[in-house]
């Protein structure tokens, strides 16, 4: 028997699903705007936000609706709840992809500068727990969700890397200095892109498991 919610409930994961894919096309566009040196690609990101917003914008606008006309209770609170975290960090995704794709126009005026392989390796991870933590959502997999909080540590380091690494180049070569501290913002942003992957996760598992696991491994110390 269908209940009055479930439509309202199956809107909301169709918009913020739609929303993710938005999130991670645009941090594909800007990451490519960075290894092309395509400023004019780098232009488009900006454009691109702005339907990440207006997703975000109807998924505020929806959960309000729901909270006072169906007051849902138990598993559909928490559904409707993270929902509403979830559109919040997507929406982030979309303002880091449009910091990164800043950066990259920057970095579009000096093409012979080299990339570190850290920069890729932490972009193609980053990009990586954000389609895992979406999958996740989508088939409200915890497990899956549990992969995505394993590999927080890790890109941490990998974020650490490229920041040694471009401190490195800045105290050798100075004159480079300006496209280091790109670098560093970039690897910055992606690593914050992976944590907003490891909210989404965390909402996943909420769901799921009607679990709160936000903190737990710092609370548990």
């Amino acid at each position: 028997m269908t209940r009055l919610v479930d439509p309202v409930l199956r809107n909301l994961r169709e918009k913020a699903l739609r929303m993710g894919s938005q999130a991670e096309a645009i941090l594909a566009k800007s990451l490519r705007s960075v290894w092309e040196h395509d400023a004019s690609l780098a232009a488009e990101v900006a454009k691109d936000d702005l339907e990440i917003d207006r997703l975000d914008v109807e998924i505020d606008d929806e959960v309000l609706k729901t909270l006072a006309l169906q007051a849902p209770v138990a598993e559909d609170l928490r559904e409707v709840v993270a929902i509403k975290m979830i559109a919040n960090d997507l929406e982030r995704v979309g303002d880091l992809a449009r910091n990164i794709s800043k950066s990259a126009a920057r970095l579009s005026l000096y093409p012979s500068t080299p990339l570190p392989f850290q920069v890729r390796t932490l972009a193609r991870d980053a990009q990586t727990v954000l389609r895992r933590s979406l999958d996740a959502f989508g088939n409200s997999n915890a497990a899956l969700a549990r992969q995505v909080l394993e590999e927080d540590a890790r890109i941490d380091d990998e974020e650490d890397q490229v920041v040694v690494a471009a401190l490195k180049e800045i105290s050798t070569q100075p004159d480079h200095a300006s496209e280091a501290v790109d670098l560093i913002m970039i690897a910055k942003h992606l690593e914050r892109v992976a944590d907003h992957a490891t909210n989404i996760a965390e909402s996943v598992i909420l769901v799921a498991e009607a679990r709160n696991v936000k903190h737990a491994v710092k609370l548990a110390r």
